[in-house]
């Protein structure tokens, strides 16, 4: 291990008598650090259940402990956590539910049922809440959270609309615990409260998890750090590794500060840099540096390359965004075919989604294939929300948001007056409504034929989970699927024939998908523990990026972070654009600056910056000032093609390229 470390990546898998923050730069091997730490763990006998790596994505976590697994053998890292935080959460709360007050079979709400939910409570309750402001109050919520404010803090601290909000919350938080549920937020927020009220149990995960390792920690949120904090106590058994110049998160509540904070709350922490960067050439990383030097530092940090110097960047400039989109792809064609490339070895990267539309429609014109990643999400389809919430309702019929959905999908003749009924009479009796259909008393509310109805669906799916629980799952899962008759109802409802079987597909991808994650580890999980497996995956890696193929890469810089690509082309480089308009006018400058400098060292071998002097913006054309970040490069790392202009030997040279990747794809097809 020795040989393939350099120092500074040994002396951080060699610390274990003090906290360790490992400040690690772009591309300096972070990753490999928290990996080989691991190993090293074990070898210095702590079990591998008893050490926990945590990060934020699901993608990142199955990377880890790829890894992890060329390292150790399948005995010696038997029982190690690798996940992401919220999957911790959620194992936190299943095992200790009852200190809670809920229920094991515990629901997990995504974005569409907090919705749902917060529309309900708003159009029932107080006539302050504006039912136009639902997805404000959601983001309010999340926020609080996100801030270790509870429902009583927010109500003792606000004012006006914030005393308002509060209500909500306090509402909100009252009828999920009712509904047995949880959100995303939750998963965090409640272990943390769970931990502060039962000292006894913060014990005992304590003594499970006896050395934490986390990966990205720049990008936790107040509440993420107090976990921290909880479960390693005052000795600070953990490692975390973080960059604050690739904290690029704060509007989902990621505080950079907790870096900074760490050395007050443990003042025996360590702090070791990784300034030697294995992605890119010397020239990227000088004017890397040169930009990120423009914010303030806790910790001062400058990368370098052993790989070269490489060439300079280029800065493109244009006209207008129509031209910015045709010159970026015909230049990448013409690089290709000069360099013998392959098509995703190039990303385009830029600030905001809706630039990539005429990137697309150049790129299409050129013949060239492409990829968008953060595409449309599998979970996004409504025939998966339908299925995922009948399975919902399966292992958990207290689920109300999944009951709401599917009740009348297919068609029960199960209207909204009947349900608006069923709801209140579940809301004076405090059950669900499941429960609410089993009732007598529900006779007073609703007629004989609404009654059976809904007393119909409800028996037949306490006998669906029950054969679920005791037969052949899916199977059964199958088998009412079919009874159901979902698929003619998916006829009934698109726009053809093929789009209904396209969704059937989808329908059948997801129980396959299923019947994989059940049966992954040596243990077969319950239907249970699928779907709360399945509503915690991150939506946007599914493992279709993975698949891409030989495509150009187009997407956000926010979504490139921790990626990397020999060529990168950084497009949009205007004020009002990078930094976007609205971090001007609130003054958040420097997390845009570090949004660029994610951009920047992406880049392996080659970086190209693109900019427009006029751009169309809500149907007149404006003229744009190049971003400022543009000035604060090294003027003599950067050259500029456009002040010398192309001889006709080039010019035929590029339309050649272009006729020549056409005649590639024809051969190909």
């Amino acid at each position: 291990m020795a040989a393939q470390l350099n120092p500074q990546q040994l002396a951080a898998v060699n610390t274990l008598d003090c906290p360790l923050l490992v400040l690690a730069g772009a591309g300096s091997g972070k990753t490999r650090v928290i990996t080989e730490k691991i190993a090293y763990l074990v070898k210095q006998s702590t079990p591998a259940r008893h050490i926990a790596a945590l990060t934020f994505t699901n993608k990142a976590a199955r990377e880890m402990k790829s890894r992890v697994g060329k390292l150790l053998s399948d005995k010696d890292s038997r029982g190690l956590t690798v996940s992401t935080f919220h999957s911790l959460g959620l194992e936190i709360l299943r095992e200790e539910h009852g200190a809670l007050g809920l229920k094991k079979n515990i629901s997990i709400f995504d974005e569409h049922d907090r919705l749902a939910l917060t529309k309900e409570l708003i159009k029932h309750g107080s006539e302050n809440w504006e039912i136009d402001e639902a997805e404000s109050y959601i983001w309010r919520i999340g926020r609080w959270k996100n801030l270790f404010v509870t429902p009583e803090r927010a109500l003792a601290e606000g004012q006006g609309d914030a005393q308002s909000a509060a209500q909500l919350y306090a509402e909100y938080v009252r009828h999920m615990k009712s509904y047995n549920a949880v959100d995303f937020d939750d998963l965090i927020l409640l272990p943390v409260l769970l931990f502060h009220e039962h000292a006894d149990i913060l014990d005992k995960w304590r003594n499970r998890i006896r050395y934490l390792l986390v990966d990205e920690y720049q990008d936790t949120n107040l509440t993420q750090y107090e976990l921290v904090k909880l479960l390693t106590g005052k000795l600070g058994r953990f490692t975390v590794v973080g960059d604050d110049d690739q904290s690029i998160y704060a509007w989902r509540g990621a505080q950079p500060e907790n870096l900074a904070q760490l050395q007050r709350d443990f003042p025996r922490l360590k702090v070791i840099k990784l300034e030697q960067n294995y992605r890119s050439t010397g020239r990227i990383l000088k004017v890397a540096n040169s930009l990120i030097a423009n914010n303030p530092h806790v910790f001062e940090k400058r990368l370098w390359s052993a790989m070269g110097y490489g060439d300079p960047l280029r800065v493109l400039t244009h006209k207008e965004e129509v031209a910015e989109a045709r010159q970026v792809a015909s230049d990448l064609l013409h690089h290709k075919f000069r360099h013998g490339t392959r098509f995703q070895d190039y990303a385009i990267l830029y600030r905001s989604n809706h630039q990539s539309r005429l990137f697309e429609r150049a790129l299409r014109e050129h013949s060239i294939p492409y990829f968008i990643s953060g595409g449309m999400s599998f979970f996004s389809y409504a025939e998966i929300k339908d299925i995922m919430a009948y399975l919902r309702l399966l292992v958990n019929p207290d689920d109300d948001a999944a009951f709401l959905r599917v009740v009348n999908v297919p068609r029960r003749e199960i209207g909204p007056n009947t349900l608006e009924k069923l709801g209140a009479y579940a809301n004076r009796r405090h059950i669900s409504l499941f429960a609410a259909c089993f009732e007598l008393g529900l006779q007073q509310s609703l007629g004989e034929t609404a009654i059976n109805r809904l007393r119909h669906f409800a028996e037949w799916i306490t006998d669906v989970a029950d054969r679920a629980r005791r037969g052949d799952t899916f199977a059964v899962i199958e088998d009412f699927i079919a009874k159901i008759g979902y698929e003619n109802w998916l006829r009934e409802t698109s726009n053809s024939e093929d789009a209904a079987r396209r969704k059937m597909g989808q329908v059948r991808e997801l129980i396959d998908w299923l019947k994989r994650i059940a049966k992954d580890d040596e243990k077969e999980k319950s239907l249970s523990e699928v779907v709360s497996r399945i509503l915690l995956l991150d939506v946007l890696e599914r493992g279709q990026e993975e698949n891409a193929g030989d495509r150009v890469n187009l997407m956000t810089l926010h979504a490139a972070k921790g990626l990397e690509f020999p060529y990168v082309y950084l497009v949009g480089m205007e004020e009002n654009l990078l930094p976007h308009q609205t971090s001007i006018e609130e003054n958040t400058i420097e997390e845009e600056r570090r949004l660029a400098y994610v951009g920047i060292t992406r880049a392996q071998k080659l970086l190209t910056l693109s900019y427009c002097t006029h751009r169309k913006r809500h149907g007149e054309i404006v003229n744009c000032e190049p971003s400022r970040f543009l000035n604060e490069l090294p003027e003599e790392e950067l050259e500029w093609p456009e002040r010398r202009a192309l001889d006709p030997e080039t010019k035929k040279e590029r339309a050649m390229d272009s006729f020549a990747a056409v005649r590639s794809l024809l051969n190909r097809s």
